[in-house]
């Protein structure tokens, strides 16, 4: 299935809101993350993807323009000193399981060349597999998976880490 990325802007900003509360909801059932008495999981950096340049979000559409998830990245690093993280990324149900994952994937990996840290969801078994998936695709197996981290290198440098 093909799609494409569209930057979310601040006009935007509560439709990827809900879309994000989605994601933590899922996201909960092994996380242990609780929502608060306004029936809302707290993000604590979410206003930061519209004031932070080390910050993006991004829709993810359809050939036909549909809305299917969207996948939320920085430069905040954990085991690198500098390079980009997946922050949040969500496919919405309808749209797994046709690769959908995969390409928007691969596009952001190419968008944003150098070192990258992907830590699949906690606790999440089917989380873990499609990075692990993914990342060994986009590779060739030539990543690191170290305390619940996937680390490699994207563009023409992803040999040698």
């Amino acid at each position: 299935m093909n799609c494409s990325l569209q930057k979310v802007s601040l006009p935007d900003k509560e439709i990827l809101y809900r879309l994000l509360q989605y994601s933590l909801f899922e996201e909960s059932q092994t996380d242990l993350n609780e929502m608060n008495n306004e029936a809302l999981f707290e993000y604590e950096w979410f206003d930061s993807y519209f004031t932070d340049k080390d910050r993006e979000a991004y829709f993810i559409k359809s050939e036909e323009n549909k809305l299917c998830g969207f996948v939320m990245i920085n430069t905040y690093m954990q085991k690198m000193q500098h390079g980009h993280s997946i922050a949040e990324f969500m496919i919405i149900p309808q749209y797994r399981r046709k690769k959908l994952g995969k390409s928007v994937a691969f596009q952001i990996f190419d968008i944003y060349k150098g070192n990258w840290e992907v830590s699949p969801s906690y606790g999440s078994y089917s989380a873990y597999m499609f990075w692990k998936n993914i990342i060994e695709e986009y590779t060739d197996s030539e990543y690191i998976y170290e305390d619940g981290i996937f680390i490699f290198k994207s563009g023409e440098q992803n040999a040698g880490l």
